[in-house]
């Protein structure tokens, strides 16, 4: 088979980006470990633990491919306003600050999944399932990827001018490439689940900082939330072999109450955490996205975002391609990792920078950090800079 680009990997970011390339009539073909699934029928009391928070600026390139037009909405919620505790401060930041509508939204793994998936066959993008990635094999004019069914283990091989590797953290493609990527273990686990509140959430997204633990809880319809309590990894093994009971009623001392008696409901996960960024986000016909490019941790919300924009960063360069162009050159790709730099290491100095400031034990850090918090939320022009950053 040949083809222009190949996508390697059906996660949200793998399947984005075979859906940006193929509207820009690329011929795509996508590679993908597993079969598809089928939406599952879901009701109102169950839902994923999986959740992401969608900035507008995401949610308008989606609309723009024509994906949010198979998303259900009745299980998405919009996130009207921002509080953040910290330092013996606060900081509340509302959407009508900076006059927008919102200031992101949250949705499931499944429902996003799913919507990508119907855009996928849609524009009828060949897809190559329950495949193994076995070698890459580069010319000076394309790359050939050969393949192993993992059912009845046939061989075959795909010929491309590019390779997309959106194969998640562990990536083959960038193991394949010789790429290799640095790390920061946070000895921290996340402990992930949904709970029905007591009382409304009022689509106010809260989080609270502490040394080394942190706790979101996030919008969804219906009254429920989904928390992310990330804590230092002999903590939250600690509560996690307590009763799921006992388990919802320190979350919810932790939440200071905030929203009442917090019901438990489906299954209660856990992630360990650490940051990775690939030394460089290109290889010889191959482009780096999504987790195969970088993994943050999680509690500034934005991995899924960041990903997202590699695909649109990529995409706004190959649109101006001549339509005889190689898409792999190396020029190009050369001008995707320049774009993409500045974006990956601002989110990874923020992350790793907050979860320092705010565990700091030194007084002088401390109070300038209660100082800074207070001013946020005495300045008006402050916040409204501060959300249109975390909105983009």
């Amino acid at each position: 088979m040949h083809t222009e680009v190949i996508v390697i990997g059906a996660g949200l970011v793998g399947l984005a980006a075979a859906i940006a390339l193929a509207e820009q009539n690329k011929h795509v073909v996508l590679v993908s470990s597993y079969q598809p699934a089928q939406r599952p029928p879901r009701d109102e009391n169950s839902w994923d633990e999986r959740v992401y928070a969608l900035t507008p600026a995401t949610e308008n390139w989606l609309n723009a491919l024509g994906v949010w037009a198979h998303v259900d909405k009745a299980r998405v919620s919009a996130i009207d306003a921002m509080h953040v505790w910290g330092a013996d401060a606060d900081v509340l930041l509302k959407s009508e600050d900076a006059h927008l509508a919102k200031l992101g939204l949250m949705i499931e793994d499944q429902n996003l999944m799913a919507a990508l998936w119907q855009k996928v066959e849609a524009l009828g993008v060949t897809v190559i399932a329950d495949a193994d990635c076995v070698d890459m094999v580069h010319t000076p004019t394309d790359v050939r990827l050969n393949l192993v069914n993992k059912i009845n283990h046939s061989p075959s091989h795909i010929v491309a001018k590019l390779i997309v590797a959106a194969d998640g953290a562990n990536s083959w493609v960038r193991q394949k490439s010789h790429i290799g990527s640095t790390h920061h273990y946070f000895e921290q686990t996340a402990i992930v689940a949904n709970f029905k509140a007591e009382k409304s959430h009022g689509n106010v997204a809260r989080q609270w900082f502490n040394q080394h633990d942190t706790l979101a809880l996030l919008p969804l319809p219906n009254q429920y939330v989904s928390i992310v309590w990330s804590l230092a990894t002999a903590q939250a093994k600690a509560l996690l072999k307590l009763s799921v009971d006992v388990l919802s009623e320190k979350v919810q001392a932790q939440a200071q109450n905030s929203l009442g008696k917090l019901t438990p409901i489906g299954k209660i996960e856990q992630i360990e955490l650490h940051q990775q960024t690939a030394t460089t986000l290109i290889g010889e016909r191959v482009l780096l996205v999504g987790d195969a490019a970088h993994r943050i941790h999680p509690m500034a919300g934005q991995g899924v975002n960041l990903g997202f924009r590699d695909i649109i960063k990529f995409t706004e360069l190959s649109a101006k391609l001549h339509v005889m162009h190689d898409i792999g050159e190396k020029r190009l790709l050369r001008q995707y990792e320049r774009a993409r730099k500045l974006d990956v290491l601002t989110m990874n100095g923020l992350t790793t920078g907050l979860d320092h400031l705010f565990a700091s034990e030194q007084t002088l850090l401390r109070k300038a950090t209660q100082f800074g918090m207070r001013r946020i939320n005495a300045q008006s022009s402050i916040k409204k800079r501060l959300i249109n950053r975390a909105v983009s």
